[in-house]
């Protein structure tokens, strides 16, 4: 009896889910309602919070999907030989986070450092990435004087920071990808 019923709650999820990239598509994040999301899957509002605890809830999910897509892209050999080659390779996870404020707010909330409990599908991507970047470190010719792991959070964590003063009304006059060179020619080519 278990079966027929969790094959039809993966069913429902993946409708409201398919329903939710639907709507994406058309209107953004930001504009997506929990109210069009369960009419466009015909499921009832209860539906919806039997499987998600709250808008954010699927809008980790989807996020995380498209994160892990773009990251599995990024992580195609070979590794960045230069910080505009490491950029280049960035610039599809700096367009995404940047589509959207919603986007970067959701995943900085679901990243970990919020301290939520469970690790979801955007903390994993997290770091996934991290490691993907001291993959990068450790094949490129960059420092050698620090650990691959190190050095791939400081490449997340200058990411980060860049993507956030995009969206800083102070600091938004610099374009994200010359201060992130600046940053990381900073941190992974260090005068002597």
């Amino acid at each position: 009896m278990t079966k027929p019923i969790q094959k039809r709650a993966i069913a429902t999820r993946e409708k409201l889910l398919s329903a939710a990239n639907t709507l994406i598509s058309e209107q953004g994040f930001d504009a997506l309602r929990v109210e069009e999301v369960v009419g466009t899957a015909g499921v009832a509002k209860g539906t919806f919070f039997a499987h998600f605890k709250d808008k954010d809830a699927l809008l980790e999910q989807i996020i995380g999907a498209r994160l892990a897509d773009i990251t599995e892209a990024m992580a195609q050999p070979p590794a960045p030989q230069s910080i505009a080659e490491m950029i280049a390779r960035l610039a599809p996870l700096i367009a995404f986070t940047t589509s959207e404020r919603r986007v970067f707010d959701v995943m900085i909330r679901y990243s970990g450092a919020a301290a939520v409990a469970e690790i979801g599908p955007i903390a994993e991507q997290f770091d996934t990435q991290i490691l993907l970047y001291g993959r990068w470190a450790s094949e490129g010719p960059f420092r050698r004087d620090a650990a691959p792991e190190l050095l791939g959070e400081g490449i997340s964590a200058f990411l980060i920071q860049a993507i956030a003063l995009t969206f800083c009304a102070l600091n938004s006059q610099e374009a994200l990808e010359t201060r992130l060179t600046a940053y990381l020619t900073a941190w992974l080519l260090p005068q002597e």
